[in-house]
């Protein structure tokens, strides 16, 4: 998901948008779904979170940070 579309999901829960990374704009939204803020969090792999829409960008962030 692009920047522009992650900022579209966020205004619908009322996230302020602007100085937040990709990786803790998309936390704030996990926050506000009532969801474990773990973008990027999954090193080794690995998650759990099969229905997470934010799933493949989540692996891709995890392994760049990590990397």
């Amino acid at each position: 998901m692009n920047m522009q579309e992650i900022r579209e999901v966020a205004k619908h829960f009322g996230i302020k948008t602007t100085h937040l990374s990709k990786a803790k704009l998309i936390q704030s939204i996990q926050i506000s779904e009532g969801n474990f803020s773990c973008f990027s969090s999954a090193v080794d792999g690995e998650c759990d979170q099969t229905a997470c829409i934010w799933r493949d960008d989540c692996f891709s962030a995890a392994q760049k940070q990590h990397s």
